[in-house]
């Protein structure tokens, strides 16, 4: 009884790591990981996975490649842009950075700040990935 218990413990786990990787919303996570959470642990492991899901949700889902050859292509503007706070993934750029719009995909735009290419979110300005 308690090796069935075990194993069924460990294939929910697997699974869970599976669904965690496979999100790519919070929404998405939140429920995978309240069903994984279900499975191992009932109601308690369902509010527990729930949050762990979500948690992994929110990670910031890449640009497609066209985006990223764009970006690294485009012009670079005029002027310098050079900011104090430093440029990190997740975080909105300061109010005063240019963000230029990516014209083939309008959920996506750009800056160029302390020399570095970023793609950004345009409606949060948040940092999605910066361009090595």
């Amino acid at each position: 009884m308690h090796l069935k218990l075990i194993a069924g413990a460990a294939a929910a786990v697997s699974l869970m790591s599976s669904i965690a990787f496979a999100q790519s919303s919070t929404v998405n996570g939140a429920a995978g990981g309240a069903i994984t959470g279900a499975i191992v642990g009932g109601p308690a492991g369902a509010a527990i996975g729930g949050v762990a899901g979500a948690v992994v949700g929110t990670a910031i889902d890449p640009p497609p490649q066209k985006v990223v050859t764009y970006v690294r292509e485009a012009p670079a503007p005029s002027t310098r842009v050079v900011v104090k706070e430093k440029v990190v993934v997740g975080q909105p750029l300061p109010e005063t950075v240019v963000v230029t719009p990516i014209p083939d995909d309008p959920t996506y735009a750009y800056a160029v700040v302390n020399d570095e290419r970023v793609i950004v979110e345009p409606s949060s300005r948040k940092v999605i990935q910066i361009i090595k």
